[in-house]
This record gives C-alpha cells, structure tokens and sequence, in this order.
C-alpha cells in the first residue's frame, strides 16, 4: 500500500558466551537439569551482594564498537522494579539513563541498496528465569519455573526507528546476529532464545513525520518469522487505519501456525518500573587503554570481508553475502579457494551443492564432512577433464556421504574417458550399429543426433566428455 509507510524499532537481547553469569560464578551452560546453575545471588537471597563479570563488560564493550557506538566513560546499573514469576529479586539488574554505549550504526545491503540502520544504544543487563508451562493440572494450566538462566549475562541493543519494511528488518537482524557471531560474544541460536528480537511497529501516511500507534510484536524465534510478522502487523495496522478503527499502544504475540499477531497485554500507559541506581554496584568507569586494546583484537567484520571477497575473488556481491554470513563459512571458502583456484567455482560448490545437503541434514558448516581441501581437489579433478560434471556430482555425493578422498574415488570407479583415440572408437561402433538414425540425420533430421549422443553416453557408462563427443560424432557424421 503505497501510500503508507511503517516506522519499525527493533530490540535485541543477545545472551554473552562467557562461562559464568553477570553477577555470580553460577555456570550458565545450555540444557542444564532445571534449578541446578542457581545460587544466593542469582536467586535473589536476603544479605547476598552482586560482582560485575568483566568479561561480559569485555563482550559489551567489543559489540558496541564493532556497531560504531560511543563508550561512555562512566556508566551504571540500574534496578528495574517489577514483578514476574522468572524474577527471584522481583528486580532486574540493567542499565537505564546511563547506558554503556550510545550512537552507532551498522550498514548492510537489501533489495540491491545500501541500507543504513542507526543503534541507539547497547547495554549490559541479566536475563530472567524461564517459565515451562507443564500443561493441566487439576483442570486449571499450571507452570513451573527454571532459574537456570535467571543471570546470565544479557546484552540489548536497540536500533533506531529507521527500518520501514520487513524485508529491511529481518536483514538487519541477519547482518546484526552475524556479527555478534564474528565477534565469538554470542552464539546466535534464536531456537535456544541466546538471540531474541521484539519489534515496535507503527504506520503513517507517507512524507508524514508524526508517528503512528506503536505496537510492541514479540515471539519471533527465527528470522522468517520475523519478517511475516512484521508484514502481517503492517498490514494489519493499515487496514485499521483505513476502516477509522483507533489503534492502541499493546503488545502482541506472533503466532507462527496461524501466522497472525495476537492481542497480549495493553500498553495503554508506559509501565513505571521505578528505576533507581543500583546501590550494591558502583559506577561502571572503562579507561581509554582497555577500550584501544579491545579495538585493535576487533576481528574482520562481516561486512567487511563481503567487500574484500567482491574485490579479491571477483565474486558477485550475492555470493559474498550469502559466503560471509558466519566466520566458519567464510574460512571453509577461502580454504577451499586455496586448493582450487577457481573462486567462482567454489561458490557455486558450495552455496548450492554443500550448503543444500547441509541446511537438509539440519547440519552448519562445521560439520560438513567434506573438508575444504577435498572439495577443492575434486573441483581440481573436473577442471583436468578427469572427471565430467556429472561424474562430480556422483563424487560429491559419496564423499558427502562416506568422507572419501576424491583421489581414492578415481582410482576405485575410474575418471572420464577423454582420450580422442579412444571416443572414437566408440562412435563407430554406434555408428555401424545404428545405421538407421545415421541415415535419417544425413537426410537433414536433427533429432537422431541426440539419440545417438545418448548412445554413447551409455556405452562409456557417462564417462565420455559430452563436448568431445559432440565434437567428434558430428566430425564423423559429416565424414
């Protein structure tokens, strides 16, 4: 609907992979028996006094740069005050009008244009419990609560209302999760919740600078989801708006089977969560000398490295993107580029081939087993003409499959035959012994050339290379 335009904010918490929580030694390992990774400080017990975790500081310090942010010199935590069952203290330790970092922006391209995205700050806090809703229990829902992740160090970087279509936003969260992922601060699993999003959307008529009703969009576990839940809220709210319905400020949930937001809590009034320094912490101050060494130990961004893979391969910018979407896939490339110095090749290899069974075995690039040299000594193998593309594909198949050097492939089923001496040989045996389509071809009939191509092919087993065999069946037709 082209004349309206959305305004989308989007918020995100990261879970940091350090070892121990933000404020207590407590382990913070994934899939732990519930209620075992708790202790006096994670559970809010009376007398119990918080210590910051400086790696988690570190991670912080490290995404806020890295997303061209300012450190602040000086910042602090914060309680905000409400109550949940997840939340032991009935407070959570975070940051509010003195964040650790503030005005930055990431860039990315979507739709074939550079978009530019602005961060309005990053900020350090503790992610809550967990609640397991154990299904029915004397006729009325019950839950159970896991404090296991009530701690864990929890980073939240809030964009600036700058992103106006869900195309737009799900590739910032692509680009944003990248990153963090390059960084090694988190580890981007948004199924495990280590990488959560909530969206605030509005709508208004567009050239219009006054904002719309904001709602607030929640429970969207992937990427895909993100993006059909914005469209879907978009379009809802519009069509509100043209039928005269007022909207009001709420949160919804995105229902992925039915793929509709639903209606969860108004937002009528902001809540007061009566934020007020937290006094068992002191200011947080980062010296100049911490923040330049962390700058320098920054590595190869995302971005980046899709510029230098465009300029130094001479791949297409797709390619690069779709190659430097993790740092593990970008190495696996450029590994296999060494061993076969066919940068466009090996893109094709393995955007399509390897990362298709890959995503179809539920498996990431670091369990491909395949490794990059022996794909690349296989792309070596077809680019010799000892083996036909054909015949790669079968090679590719049973290295996928058993981790077979290609080398030892060859050797067991044999390569190509593309010997002239030898092909030809072969075409006089079809030849004589399919008189009838030689004589039909002669007459000017195109047709019988393909079967007899195809006759070929089956006698070698479609080992012969389908160019000199085209090339020498037509030389000995004419003959």
């Amino acid at each position: 609907m082209p004349e309206y335009e959305a305004v989308i904010g989007l918020e995100v918490h990261a879970e940091l992979l350090t070892n121990s929580k933000m404020f207590c030694g407590c382990s913070v390992k994934f899939g732990a028996p519930p209620n075992t990774q708790t202790c006096p400080v994670c559970l809010g017990m009376p007398g119990v006094l918080p210590v910051v975790n400086r790696r988690g500081v570190e991670f912080a310090i490290r995404t806020a740069l890295a997303v061209n942010c300012t450190i602040a010199p000086m910042s602090r935590f914060a309680r905000k005050n409400y109550f949940y069952p997840d939340l032991p203290k009935s407070y959570q330790i975070s940051q509010y009008e003195l964040p650790l970092s503030e005005h930055g922006w990431i860039t990315f391209a979507v739709v074939g244009e550079t978009k530019r995205v602005g961060i309005r700050r990053v900020h350090l806090e503790e992610d809550t419990g967990k609640l397991v809703h154990a299904g029915i229990m004397e006729e009325a829902e019950s839950s159970l609560v896991d404090f296991n992740r009530c701690g864990v160090p929890l980073m939240e970087i809030v964009s600036e209302p700058d992103i106006r279509t869900p195309e737009e936003g799900a590739e910032y969260l692509r680009q944003l999760r990248a990153i963090l992922v390059y960084l090694g601060v988190c580890d981007g699993n948004m199924e495990e919740g280590s990488f959560r999003c909530d969206a605030n959307v509005s709508v208004r008529p567009k050239g219009s600078e006054e904002l719309g009703t904001k709602v607030e969009v929640k429970n969207m576990n992937s990427f895909k989801n993100v993006q059909k839940a914005l469209d879907y809220e978009i379009r809802r709210q519009i069509r509100a708006v043209q039928s005269g319905e007022t909207l009001v400020q709420e949160t919804r949930l995105w229902n992925a089977d039915q793929e509709i937001t639903l209606s969860m809590r108004s937002k009528e009034y902001a809540h007061d969560y009566r934020y007020f320094p937290e006094p068992d912490l002191v200011p947080l101050v980062i010296e100049p000398a911490w923040i330049e060494k962390i700058q320098r130990s920054l590595p190869e961004l995302p971005e980046a490295k899709r510029q230098r893979f465009v300029r130094e391969y001479g791949i297409p910018e797709y390619d690069a993107g779709v190659l430097t979407m993790s740092p593990d896939l970008a190495a696996y490339y450029e590994a296999a580029v060494k061993a076969h110095n066919d940068p466009k090749t090996v893109s094709n290899w393995v955007m399509v081939e390897l990362l298709g069974r890959l995503n179809k075995d539920g498996k990431d690039i670091a369990q491909s087993p395949i490794p990059p040299e022996r794909l690349g000594a296989m792309l070596g193998l077809m680019a010799k003409d000892s083996i036909s593309g054909k015949m790669a594909k079968e090679f590719f198949d049973e290295m996928y499959t058993t981790g077979a050097d290609p080398a030892d492939i060859l050797k067991k089923k044999g390569g190509q035959i593309a010997d002239p001496t030898e092909v030809e040989k072969i075409i006089r045996d079809i030849l004589a012994k399919h008189p009838g389509p030689v004589a039909e071809y002669k007459s000017g009939k195109a047709g019988p050339f393909n079967f007899l191509i195809g006759q070929v092919m089956k006698a070698t087993r479609g080992k012969a290379n389908p160019q000199l065999v085209n090339e020498l069946l037509k030389k000995a037709l004419q003959g």
